[in-house]
């Protein structure tokens, strides 16, 4: 009995022991792992989830369907279901989600090399100036007169027509965006300054400045335009993917996938501008060279973005402020791009849901959002000592 009432111990130590070792070894999640959890969750679902929202009744189980017969290469019973999902949904989702992800790291570039948390290209004149390069484009490649065809143009999809004008406006409209972005940015340094002791407050009051009269130079060209040319010119300039297509997300993917390698590679640089231009400068950085590369990469980003589905606001605002307050203390970039992408995707499931028999431009979205969280900012920055 004395030997059967030892070994009882011996397997109850034993136990103990176990449970105290696993216990080190499987220590709860921290809060930030659990965000990334939910993070890849969300990723994960999202292509299908967002795919079944629409006019046409397609269940999430229809859309499961698709992508299994289209990955076995097998022949869908349903062909119109497939065409839906395939031609119509995903490549929507994907323009939705790059724009997104492009945004979102232009505005965190902007944030840090400017070390300003409300900069954002549509604060900083870059959108607007994007924008009339884009529409000054229209106006030259439409014949004689103002947007003779341009109504055409942009009810077909800007760059899904064909002919000589499709060709032109597909390399013409992302060409004059650049443009228009770039003399943007060069007028806000010019404003503000690009050396050591150039005044951050200073570069955002330009931009605002500089996006007003970019504003106000394309509201008059859009005033000598046809009522059918200037209401497709604005429901295109208040952003939409209703257009998107496998062949208009080439360009912008190529761009930002670029944009993203280069941003990564010159991460440390870029960090080193958060402690200040003088730091960054003892650190070997050039700071005048690399503000003005960033702010010509995000006049890119922003250019072609805006020359593919309009002008969409404040996603660079919020974006990168959100990704800081989930993940503190952290600069994660590709995390930021991940963000800014479901974001949109969402976003634009929203313009497309919430009324019945038509879709919203989800610029307009945005902007309600992004008010309202430009504004809490402010009134955080206020009540701060």
């Amino acid at each position: 009995m004395l030997w059967l009432s030892e070994a009882r111990a011996d397997d109850s130590g034993s136990k103990q022991h176990f449970i105290l070792h696993l216990g080190r070894i499987v220590t709860p999640l921290t809060r930030q792992q659990l965000m990334l959890v939910a993070l890849g969750i969300i990723t994960l679902i999202t292509p299908i989830a967002a795919t079944s929202f629409g006019a046409a009744n397609i269940s999430f189980m229809d859309v499961i369907q698709v992508f299994i017969n289209k990955m076995a290469n097998l022949t869908q019973a349903n062909g119109m279901t497939e065409r839906i999902v395939m031609e119509l949904r995903l490549p929507r989702i994907l323009l939705a989600f790059v724009a997104g992800a492009g945004l979102s790291l232009a505005g965190s570039v902007l944030q840090t090399v400017t070390r300003n948390p409300l900069a954002d290209p549509y604060l900083f004149g870059i959108s607007s100036g994007a924008s009339f390069g884009a529409v000054v484009m229209l106006t030259l490649f439409t014949g004689s007169g103002f947007f003779e065809n341009a109504g055409m143009a942009a009810n077909s999809g800007i760059f899904s027509g064909s002919g000589a004008l499709s060709g032109l406006l597909w390399f013409s409209l992302p060409f004059g965006a650049f443009i228009g972005a770039s003399l943007s940015v060069l007028i806000v340094l010019a404003l503000s300054g690009l050396g050591l002791n150039s005044q951050v407050e200073r570069m955002l009051l330009s931009g605002v400045a500089t996006s007003f009269m970019f504003g106000a130079l394309t509201s008059l060209l859009l005033y000598f335009a046809s009522p059918q040319a200037t209401a497709s010119v604005l429901f295109w300039s208040l952003g939409s993917f209703a257009k998107a297509s496998w062949s208009l997300l080439v360009l912008p993917t190529l761009v930002i996938g670029a944009s993203l390698f280069i941003i990564l590679g010159m991460k440390r640089q870029i960090m080193a501008l958060q402690a200040g231009d003088e730091t960054a400068h003892t650190l070997g950085v050039n700071v005048p060279k690399l503000r003005l590369n960033m702010l010509l990469l995000c006049s890119l980003i922003t250019a072609i973005l805006v020359a593919t589905c309009g002008g969409i606001g404040f996603v660079g605002l919020m974006i990168p402020h959100t990704v800081r307050m989930l993940f503190p203390g952290r600069q994660p970039i590709i995390l930021t791009a991940l963000v800014g992408g479901l974001f949109m995707v969402w976003i634009d499931v929203l313009a497309r849901c919430l009324l019945g028999n038509q879709e919203l431009p989800v610029g307009i979205i945005t902007a309600a959002i992004g008010s309202m969280f430009f504004l809490l900012i402010l009134r955080k920055r206020r009540v701060m000592p």
